[in-house]
């Protein structure tokens, strides 16, 4: 009996040896990335110990905007929110650390610490004394972190269904465990898998093209990217944002598509309470991403909350 016990865990080790081994997935060669994601050599600027991927567009004595992107994006998302708005700002958006083609951050610390210096360094390395953060789920967390720690720094604030207060799964002070399949993904990651993490992000899943999940694939297979992901993961440790949102200033935009299927809108009444000079628009039909669905749409009040400033 021992024996085709034995003989039956062989044999589905050796299955799921072989079904690795047919759907391994190698990260791309960095210069076949670049040839297809990277403008120019110049978008690469050394900050912080980083070498960051980022875009630098419109006039530069405009007034600034400095894009956040998500969990496992990159600044290309933003693209259509930039083309549009470089005409009257200054447009800065990066690859974070540990995404696109930024990569791996040598420190291995991807936490809203590290986060913070680097934003910061950007900053300074580019000039900026103030700019309007403009953030989507965690690169909303970062912007509203940097504007409570840095007032001084942050002209206004625009957030993108961001992430802060805990949901279904995740407990305050404590880091969610990693799934076992997120390990895996390292060693294999079919594109249809992307497709599927990808869907619940837009209100109506029929709008995601086959070029954006090409992009969010490629990008995912960048060298050391899908290491340095697992590795965020498992620093993500959230506390009460109550006393953080608190200290916000700056007037703040919330931007929530209804349909969101990643972080809920319920959240929004969250940081309503939590944030003096804050107001809600509602985007009708829409998820998470709704620069990337709708751009259009989505940019018109936008653009309307910048033309308060002054």
């Amino acid at each position: 009996m021992k024996f085709w016990l034995l003989l039956g865990a062989l044999l589905v080790l050796a299955s799921i040896a072989v079904a690795v081994a047919l759907l391994w997935t190698p990260d791309r060669p960095r210069g076949a990335l670049e040839a297809k994601y990277l403008n120019a050599p110049s978008d690469y600027i050394e900050v912080a110990g980083l070498r960051l991927h980022v875009r630098d567009s419109g006039p530069k004595t405009a007034p600034a905007l400095i894009m956040l992107h998500g969990f496992g994006s990159s600044l290309h998302t933003w693209e259509p929110w930039a083309r549009a708005l470089s005409a009257h700002y200054r447009v800065v958006r990066y690859d974070l650390p540990g995404s696109g083609l930024t990569g791996a951050d040598p420190t291995g610390d991807y936490t809203d610490t590290r986060g913070m210096v680097v934003l910061m360094a950007l900053l300074d390395k580019l000039g900026i004394t103030r700019a309007t953060l403009i953030g989507n789920s965690l690169g909303g967390r970062l912007a509203w972190t940097f504007a409570a720690i840095h007032p001084d720094r942050v002209e206004r604030l625009v957030l993108i269904s961001p992430d802060g207060f805990r949901s279904a799964g995740v407990e305050y002070g404590k880091a969610a465990e990693t799934p076992m399949l997120v390990h895996l993904m390292k060693y294999v990651l079919p594109k249809s898998m992307v497709r599927a993490g990808l869907a619940p992000a837009y209100g109506d899943p029929g709008r995601l093209s086959d070029a954006v999940v090409d992009r969010y694939y490629d990008l995912m297979l960048a060298p050391g990217v899908r290491q340095a992901q697992i590795t965020k993961m498992g620093q993500v440790i959230l506390l009460p944002p109550e006393p953080l949102l608190a200290k916000i200033t700056a007037p703040t935009l919330l931007l929530w598509g209804d349909n969101d299927g990643m972080i809920p809108i319920g959240n929004a009444a969250d940081y309503l309470k939590a944030i003096t000079n804050a107001r809600l628009v509602t985007l009708i039909g829409l998820g998470h991403v709704p620069f990337e669905e709708d751009p259009t749409t989505s940019l018109i009040p936008v653009a309307a909350f910048l033309a308060e400033r002054g």
